[in-house]
């Protein structure tokens, strides 16, 4: 049975007793931990002598639009694979601006922040008082040099009727397999909202060679990552991909997380050792990310799922599944008593109260679930014999049903899911029994393929191809990488699959591959 590596049973082993240049120490685990680093000193404006370095090597970002406001983001790294990204181990004042216009000719908001150390010299803006559904434009100084220009977008006011609204969502953009054309087309499109579903970052050693990229790396990134300063430098080489600034600048982005920013697969554990990783890695997410301060955070847990509303059109639940599930060994097998169980979950009790009793109240014409992994069953083995996905709801299924069963009680109208994680570009129906055909369908579920990850991939594969014939709720499959693009209106979601040509090249060409149309108030995925 052809499986992608996606879901190959991870290795449990980690490389350790390596030296770093902070974060193998005591210390470290006390900044992932805590929060603080002790004994920095603050200083105020920029550092002498590094006037003629680029600061802003990692370009810029925004998320999270409210109504009136966005989160700014930005990292001073002049050296960005160099330790501390080649900042002084001191505070540098940050100024930045919003304006109505690209030359900034009408500022409407403006501003300092302090960069400091112990937050690796991000910056986190959470710009308010701006106005709704409005298209702003932005940037940072640090002395006499700016950053990029971004061009962000506030959410509509609460109750208001919006026309149409454009997002694209896309997830698991591993360096190391190819370049990012998918990202390169996404900027190139006029989106009001990008979603990330998650792997970000890729954790397992990148070859010298840099891979599929053939570029040069550092030999710190061929190891693990597992302390705190492994994974700021994993994020610092991903970030400078051109096509991955470009899309952060080109939207704001609403993010989550999924297993590759930690670990593949991984799922909560006990041990000490696992619990300072798990905080290193949620420290350098929230760092390199557009998130709030109050999503900082603390220790190993990340406040992460939230609720984000476009008007009276499309409410969107942002969803954690990893910080909660229950144990889990991952890979392929039937389901069985294990995966049953209803005292398992996936998301965790308080999370599944959240999403029911939040989308029972919603008064929005589509109701959007934006999370991690497949929530519809991908039977992978042909004829009687059945394998699902561990890692998925499949893993899970009385929390899906759960979920599902909840919804449907409540007569949530228009339930759309938005998945990442598989490698692979999949829509279907979501039923309240997937054993039973005839079951109501609650809603529809789009499954984006990776940015590059798995690298170039095909338009159909033994693999989508069982897939298609096993699971009669599936109704579109495809195996390149690329991403998704959506136009909501109140009438329909259209969903433009959009898949690169190959990922060996940065300039490659991205086209739809498929357009697929979810109508208003009727069950089912069509042409």
């Amino acid at each position: 049975m052809p499986v992608p590596p996606k879901y190959a049973k991870p290795s449990k082993a980690v490389a350790a007793g390596r030296r770093r240049f902070l974060t193998g120490t005591g210390a470290a685990a006390a900044l992932a931990l805590s929060g603080g680093l002790a004994g920095v000193a603050t200083a105020d404006g920029r550092a002498r002598g590094r006037e003629r370095r680029d600061p802003f090597t990692l370009g810029v970002a925004s998320g999270d639009p409210l109504p009136d406001g966005v989160v700014l983001w930005t990292r001073l790294a002049p050296e960005p694979l160099e330790p501390y990204g080649g900042m002084p181990r001191s505070a540098v004042q940050v100024e930045w601006q919003v304006a109505e216009d690209e030359r900034f000719r009408r500022v409407v908001r403006a501003g300092s922040a302090t960069a400091r150390p112990e937050y690796s010299h991000t910056v986190h803006v959470d710009v308010r008082g701006l106005r709704p559904w409005r298209h702003y434009h932005y940037r940072f100084r640090v002395g006499g040099q700016l950053s990029p220009v971004g061009r962000t977008r506030t959410a509509p006011s609460p109750g208001t009727e919006v026309p149409a609204l454009d997002l694209a969502f896309a997830s698991c953009q591993n360096w190391t397999a190819g370049f990012y054309p998918a990202h390169g087309d996404l900027a190139a499109r006029d989106h009001d909202v990008v979603f990330f579903l998650g792997d970000y970052i890729y954790e397992n050693p990148i070859p010298v060679d840099g891979g599929a990229r053939g570029q040069q790396v550092p030999a710190e990134v061929g190891v693990d990552c597992v302390t705190l300063d492994d994974y700021r430098l994993r994020y610092a080489l991903y970030k400078q991909d051109p096509d991955l600034k470009a899309a952060h600048a080109a939207a704001p982005w609403v993010v989550t997380l999924d297993d590759h920013e930690v670990e593949n697969d991984w799922a909560p554990r006990d041990s000490a050792e696992w619990v300072v990783r798990q905080a290193n890695a949620f420290r350098a997410y929230w760092e390199h990310m557009p998130l709030r301060w109050d999503r900082l955070p603390q220790g190993p847990d990340l406040p992460l799922y939230r609720r984000l509303a476009f008007g009276r059109l499309a409410e969107f639940s942002v969803l954690d599944t990893r910080q909660y599930r229950s144990h889990a060994d991952g890979g392929w097998r039937a389901p069985d008593a294990d995966t049953l169980d209803p005292a398992r979950t996936l998301i965790g009790q308080a999370q599944e109260r959240w999403i029911l009793d939040g989308l029972g109240a919603s008064s929005a014409r589509w109701n959007v679930l934006a999370q991690q992994v497949l929530m519809m069953p991908t039977d992978a083995a042909a004829g009687a014999a059945q394998s699902v996905a561990m890692g998925t709801w499949s893993g899970y299924s009385a929390s899906r049903d759960r979920v599902l069963g909840g919804l449907h009680e409540r007569g949530v109208d228009n339930l759309v899911v938005l998945t990442g994680d598989v490698h692979a570009n999949f829509a279907g129906d979501l039923r309240r029994d997937f054993g039973d055909p005839s079951s109501p369908v609650v809603g529809s579920e789009l499954v984006c393929t990776s940015i590059s990850s798995d690298g170039d991939g095909a338009d159909a594969d033994d693999w989508t191809r069982t897939i298609l014939a096993e699971n009669p709720h599936v109704a579109y499959a495809n195996h390149e990488r690329g991403y998704v693009s959506c136009r909501i209106t109140p009438r329909e979601w259209t969903a433009h699959y959009r898949v690169a040509d190959t990922v060996t090249r940065r300039d490659a060409a991205v086209r739809t591959r498929k357009s697929l149309v979810i109508g208003n108030g009727v069950a089912g995925i069509r042409d």
